[in-house]
């Protein structure tokens, strides 16, 4: 599993490793029903605090991507077989809005952000 953090970033440790789990889950990579490494084993491998893995691991569970069962570890949750729940669905509308909005105020278009949308999806499932 290739995880880079960037230490120097803006964007804190445990969002990033949060957002490359759920990029390794969208490329395919980490599939429904995998387990994730242990919170101990992760944050030694990746160097950083377990709090911070702990963290992570929270976020994609209350994201409900992940379940956490106790003694047991973190596994990929099956998301996709039924379609998009409508919270998760809610979700994604907020978190995708002020994205949105940023990007046409600073001057992207329609048929802009539409390309970007398709190239990074693309990206995503190797096409």
């Amino acid at each position: 599993m290739l995880i880079r953090i960037e230490p120097s970033s803006d964007i804190p440790i445990y969002t990033q490793l949060t957002n490359q789990l759920i990029e390794l889950i969208a490329r395919g990579v980490l599939a429904d029903g995998d387990a994730l490494p242990s919170v101990r084993s992760l944050a030694a491998d990746l160097g950083m605090n377990m709090h911070t893995v702990n963290k992570a691991y929270h976020a994609l569970e209350k994201k409900g991507i992940i379940q956490i069962v106790p003694k047991s570890g973190a596994i990929i949750s099956p998301l996709a077989q039924n379609g998009i729940l409508e919270s998760h669905r809610e979700r994604v509308v907020e978190e995708l809005k002020p994205i949105l909005a940023e990007a046409l105020v600073l001057g992207m278009n329609k048929e802009d952000l539409l390309t970007l949308a398709s190239s990074i999806i693309s990206d995503f499932k190797g096409e």
